[in-house]
């Protein structure tokens, strides 16, 4: 798994190098200091994941984030912003853009291993209760829900499914859930983000919320 850097300080880039390059299965092929340099990278070394600081000179983390999300040749790189508990107000937003979740600085070095790894699989948000919370928080100060006329397109069970992968239920928790194998779980969570054309799992919660298929504060009991 190909993993690029992005955060202006050395330091913190040198730790991460030297916790991910420890694995066999992960490689940091690139760093950069600010948010314009991580697009370019990205478009010329095309890594399965980004771990970038939402804090840079010039382009910060959001607005690179952005840019990338928004990039069709980039379609597969996910973005994991990296923040600390006094930037809450800039996390819900980078998943709007297009990150496919967050990580705070001093995460140990176990989670970001298994973090970047579940992030390039796309299977599952990263520190899902932590991330819910903070986006049924702020769903909740955006804006008022607004059905989308695209969840029409689903049907009572892929309803069912969004609704659960919102709760940040893993494919394996929903299947369990719902009686499915583990496959039917994760064909019918890709079958959702193709209907509702969106990147990611991250992109599902964040429709659920603002479509008002669940409200902020909701957990699947």
């Amino acid at each position: 798994m190909r993993v690029l850097l992005a955060d202006d300080q050395r330091l913190v880039r040198a730790g991460f190098r030297s916790i991910l390059e420890d694995e066999d299965d992960l490689e940091v092929v690139g760093e950069v200091s600010d948010g314009a340099a991580a697009v370019t990278a990205c478009r010329e070394l095309r890594p399965d994941v980004v771990l970038m600081d939402i804090r840079m000179p010039e382009v910060d983390g959001l607005e690179a984030a952005r840019r990338i999300a928004g990039d069709e040749r980039l379609a597969e790189v996910k973005v994991v912003i990296l923040t600390t508990f006094d930037l809450d107000d800039y996390v819900y937003g980078a998943l709007r853009a297009g990150a496919t979740g967050f990580l705070v600085k001093d995460t140990e070095p176990e989670e970001l291993i298994h973090a970047v790894r579940v992030a390039a699989r796309g299977d599952a948000l990263i520190s899902p209760s932590v991330t819910r919370r903070l986006i049924a928080e702020f769903a909740g100060r955006v804006k008022a829900p607004e059905p989308s006329p695209r969840l029409n397109a689903l049907t009572e069970r892929e309803r069912e499914v969004m609704v659960l992968v919102a709760a940040g239920l893993t494919n394996d928790e929903i299947a369990e859930r719902l009686v499915l194998s583990p496959a039917t779980a994760k064909t019918h969570v890709s079958r959702i983000m193709t209907k509702l054309a969106v990147r990611d799992r991250s992109q599902l919660v964040v429709m659920a919320y603002e479509t008002g298929m669940v409200s902020p504060g909701w957990l699947a009991d």
